[in-house]
């Protein structure tokens, strides 16, 4: 019998308009007086910050910003938003936003206080010590960072995605509210929504699931695949923006205790050399990975497609697997996703790098088949040619 751990210590707060209980939830958390916000400057723009900013300082919270940041975080970024952190004598971070917002804010939460670089980190060279509280306030249904004890930040240098990643990241409290998700517009919702999704299957299939992060992972597919068209269709379908929001929730919480695999090892290259959206990466290599997968586990790959209903009970393995495989494929098509060819900047000549960087990515071991760089290779190639 296989021997397994779960740990998530974050407190979740879900509801309407809960951000702006956040002066109240800080004070019975204790965290301290000084708050670095961290947001990108869409959120900014998009009137979510103004007002939990205000709700905070009303409450008497000392209050900085910082929104210096990309949609695929790097390490100059966090650097950067350190120095603020320790300008502002900051006792906590706050991060309001998306998956890049939430990573900058965890890593600047380490940095900040303890000094060294990302690489320090990811690289084993300094240890997971002294770290500041953590608070995040996703205003996207995708990344589930809110709950994770990680960060994915790219090294300017030399384009590699780096994962931090330990227990001590985990945020300490995560405020979800469905009225943060109302604004974010159909090509974002539809990218974040199959990030969220790849999160849930990875984190279900991977070599170090668990029962609980399968458990998880199949009631977020279920959630996932019914809301997100509703979602996409309209923004301010409030049934369809929550169920989105918990979807996501209980993919951090699958993924979070496991690993993700070879889809957001080929995304997160993908990401590292052209800055691609996160989730749209994952959703262009997403059947291409089921495939190469359900080729040596066709059971577990037909479960999938049973629970997100792309094939019946009635259905035997082989054929459940073909349904998945052109299940997913139409409803990332029906979410207007693009193909890899038609992505920005993308090129043939640099499927080399892609494959190096995908093979160096510490979740490949973790895929449920193993993925050599020949492997890679046809994955991509397969991708492309879609």
């Amino acid at each position: 019998m296989n021997s397994f751990s779960y740990d998530c210590s974050t407190r979740i707060e879900m509801g309407m308009d809960k951000a702006l209980q956040l002066p109240q939830l800080l004070r019975s958390l204790q965290t301290g007086s000084s708050v670095l916000l961290v947001s990108d400057p869409g959120v900014i723009r998009a009137g979510l910050v103004a007002p939990i900013q205000t709700a905070l300082e009303e409450a008497g919270f000392s209050v900085s910003l910082f929104a210096s940041l990309s949609q695929n975080p790097r390490d100059t970024e966090c650097l950067a938003g350190a120095a603020v952190f320790r300008d502002a004598a900051a006792d906590m971070v706050v991060s309001i936003g998306g998956g890049s917002a939430m990573d900058t804010g965890k890593t600047i939460a380490l940095c900040g206080p303890n000094g060294g670089t990302p690489a320090d980190y990811a690289d084993g060279r300094l240890p997971y010590d002294n770290i500041a509280p953590i608070i995040c306030i996703p205003t996207t249904a995708g990344t589930g960072s809110e709950v994770t004890r990680s960060a994915v930040i790219t090294e300017s240098s030399s384009h590699r995605k780096m994962t931090l990643k330990h227990a001590a990241l985990r945020p300490t409290l995560a405020v979800l509210d469905p009225a943060l998700t109302f604004s974010v517009p159909p090509s974002v919702t539809a990218a974040t929504g199959v990030d969220a999704l790849v999160h849930a299957i990875e984190g279900y299939t991977c070599r170090v699931t668990n029962p609980i992060s399968q458990a998880l992972g199949a009631r977020a597919m279920q959630k996932i695949v019914s809301a997100l068209p509703a979602a996409y269709a309209d923004g301010r379908n409030e049934a369809a923006r929550y169920d989105m929001l918990e979807g996501s929730l209980l993919a951090g919480l699958c993924f979070g205790s496991a690993d993700v695999a070879a889809v957001h090892c080929l995304a997160e290259a993908l990401g590292g050399l052209y800055d691609t959206p996160h989730g749209v990466a994952n959703s262009v290599f997403l059947p291409h990975v089921l495939r190469y997968n359900a080729a040596e586990n066709k059971p577990m790959h037909a479960r999938l497609a049973r629970y997100m209903g792309f094939a019946g009970d009635s259905d035997g393995d082989e054929l459940a697997v073909e349904k998945l495989i052109d299940g997913i494929e139409a409803f990332t098509d029906s979410l207007g996703i693009p193909k890899l060819k038609d992505l920005p900047g993308i090129r043939v000549e640099d499927f080399p790098k892609i494959v190096e960087l995908s093979l160096r990515n510490g979740s490949t071991p973790s895929n449920v088949r193993t993925v050599t760089a020949d492997d890679y290779l046809f994955i991509l190639e397969q991708a492309y040619r879609s």
